[in-house]
């Protein structure tokens, strides 16, 4: 599993998240999930990374998807509730902007105990988020791909690879190539990025590719996926409406310039599994929680009041 932070383009604000339902048969969830279940030591540890990469680790991302175990990739119809596991996946870019920083990370909190997802993948995690996820009541029920002093170091990560086994969890890192400049709307090295991911993924027979890889359809094209795999929201949900970044909906957005787009993904190689569902999560703004934004109209400045999200 991957989540990147590679495809950043512009300083967009934060997006609501998704959450991934997959369903397993038997054993096969207990090595992807990197959720403790009360157990006292670290499943993924982190002595195997690559200290020459320069990289963070893995983020959260803000969807969540659920696959059961089955040749073909179509929507699941028919589980075996003996056998089978569900497992979440949620992909949650936090936004790394000093607004109500303790608040929002708390909301989030809330929202991770009321979905529990088995896997997290957050994106622009800072030394001060990760404090505070610290103090988190969910924090001890997860094992972080890195330690606090690796979290402190580094820079931001690009592509983290997990790997589970009879013989405990490893974990292998990639170094893909540096992001486009923050201006570049349409950015020909975001679009050369998704492909070397996805061609170094698709060496695996199952692989979920999550996070806000700010991708724009109609400046980069079609998301590019070779046969075998599938754009999991497009797969399970093709006419629903799907922006992640959504300055119309989410309040928050609302000084910012009307722009509509669906920045996060979830694409998915699955030989052995199929996906379940799909959901978008954090679309409610926090009660009785706001912040002021200066907007400037013409010449003059104005003040804004606006709503905060997770």
């Amino acid at each position: 599993m991957s989540s990147p932070e590679l495809f950043n383009s512009s300083p967009m604000n934060k997006s609501p998240s998704l959450l991934l339902h997959i369903t397993t048969i038997g054993f096969r969830c207990a090595n992807a999930a990197t959720k403790r279940k009360n157990r006292e030591e670290d499943p993924l540890g982190v002595d195997e990374v690559d200290d020459a990469m320069g990289y963070r680790g893995v983020k959260v991302a803000t969807k969540a998807v659920e696959v059961s175990d089955s040749v073909e990739q179509e929507p699941c119809k028919t589980f075996s509730a003996r056998n089978s596991k569900v497992l979440k996946i949620l992909t949650y870019n936090v936004w790394f902007a000093d607004i109500e920083m303790p608040k929002r990370m708390k909301a989030l909190g809330g929202l991770i105990a009321m979905h529990s997802p088995d896997v997290i993948c957050f994106q622009e995690v800072t030394p001060e988020i990760y404090d505070i996820f610290q103090h988190t009541g969910c924090w001890k029920m997860y094992s972080c791909s890195v330690s606090n002093v690796m979290e402190l170091t580094r820079g931001y990560f690009c592509m983290q690879e997990v790997t589970g086994s009879s013989r405990g969890n490893s974990k292998k890192c990639r170094s893909l190539p540096g992001r486009p400049k923050w201006n570049q709307m349409y950015s020909k090295e975001r679009v050369e990025q998704a492909k070397e991911a996805v061609d170094l993924l698709d060496r695996k027979r199952n692989v979920i590719f999550c996070g806000d890889m700010n991708w724009d359809d109609k400046l980069d094209g079609q998301f590019r996926l070779p046969d075998g795999w599938i754009d999991a929201w497009g797969k399970m949900k093709p006419k629903e409406i799907r922006w992640t970044y959504d300055t119309k909906s989410n309040k928050m957005l609302s000084a910012n310039r009307t722009l509509q787009k669906r920045l996060d993904r979830f694409v998915c190689k699955l030989q052995d599994f199929c996906v379940s569902d799909i959901k978008m999560i954090g679309k409610d703004a926090i009660p009785n929680l706001t912040y002021i934004k200066e907007k400037k109209v013409k010449s003059e400045v104005k003040r804004l009041t606006l709503t905060c999200f997770a």
